[in-house]
């Protein structure tokens, strides 16, 4: 905004805007802060990561590194720092300040809206000589965040499959800009388990705002759209498959009546069990066998292809 200040773009559901609420509703007028930019790359994908409440991104960050993470007090409050990051900006948001800032280029590929964001006092700057300024550059996906994005999905599998034990595997598109769509592979044993899914994924951290989950039986590829795509089209009934939920979506949606609240969509394209109602005979899909496959591959070499 000037040379001072400047907007502290927090959206409502993470935890850096909780711990603002529950501070100003301690009595603080002042909400300290302190930004830092770069260190170690494991630190800085580790603020990045939906862990829990309860685990400390520096703890995380040290699982990963396989050691601690160095830390200092800030200048100007108590608040802890990577000691070898690239440049540390301290300050405090004033209770009840805000101002219209935006719009910004993001992730998802559109400009997020405008809005009244609370209000950075800067107080102090600390930096390395010859300091770097690290970013991402954002845009229609995929980008280079989309592959931050990646490992956070390979590096949760384990957590997720903890919490939902059906889960084989998950993909989180590209397209989807990691929280629009979900589709999850899952060991189905029972009438219901899709939906049980769905609504458990809902339930999970930032997975809450995914405005789409796709569940399929667990001999299909997640990652394979084509074959994700192939078994929605022919194996889903509207009528059966389709669970229509809604609760809170990313403040970036923008296809929402409302602001960071809306409807989404599960999608049930597993093969249906006794009691889901289909009572049909259901057929296999066609697929060749090793036989057949090892005989025609041999081929190629005979027929000079």
């Amino acid at each position: 905004f000037d040379g001072r200040t400047t907007g502290m773009h927090i959206h409502e559901h993470h935890d850096g805007a909780k711990n603002m609420r529950d501070w100003f509703e301690a009595g603080h007028d002042r909400f300290p802060i302190s930004v830092a930019f770069g260190g170690d790359p494991v630190t800085i994908f580790s603020a990045t990561a939906p862990v829990p409440p309860m685990i400390d991104e520096y703890l995380f960050s040290g699982i990963l590194r396989g050691e601690p993470v160095e830390v200092v007090k800030s200048v100007t409050n108590d608040i802890l720092v990577p000691a070898h990051a690239e440049c540390v900006i301290e300050g405090y948001v004033e209770k009840g300040e805000t101002r219209w800032e935006g719009p910004f280029g993001d992730h998802t590929g559109y400009y997020s809206l405008a809005d009244y964001f609370p209000v950075f006092h800067v107080e102090a700057i600390t930096m390395r000589r010859d300091a770097i300024y690290p970013a991402t550059i954002v845009g229609q996906p995929p980008m280079e965040d989309c592959y931050m994005g990646k490992a956070t999905e390979r590096l949760f599998l384990p957590a997720i499959k903890a919490i939902i034990p059906e889960v084989v595997d998950y993909d989180l598109p590209l397209e989807g800009v990691f929280h629009n769509c979900a589709i999850f592979s899952i060991k189905k044993e029972y009438a219901g388990q899709a939906f049980k899914v769905m609504n458990a994924a809902w339930s999970m951290g930032q997975m809450m705002f995914t405005k789409y989950v796709i569940v399929v039986d667990d001999n299909v590829d997640p990652h394979n759209y084509s074959e994700v795509a192939w078994r929605c089209f022919n194996n889903v009934d509207p009528s059966r498959d389709i669970l229509i939920s809604k609760g809170p979506l990313d403040r970036l949606d923008h296809s929402s009546n409302f602001q960071s609240f809306g409807y989404k969509m599960g999608i049930d394209a597993t093969k249906p069990l006794a009691g889901e109602g289909h009572d049909r005979e259901w057929p296999d899909a066609m697929v060749m066998d090793a036989e057949v496959t090892a005989r025609v591959d041999a081929m190629w070499s005979e027929l000079g292809l």
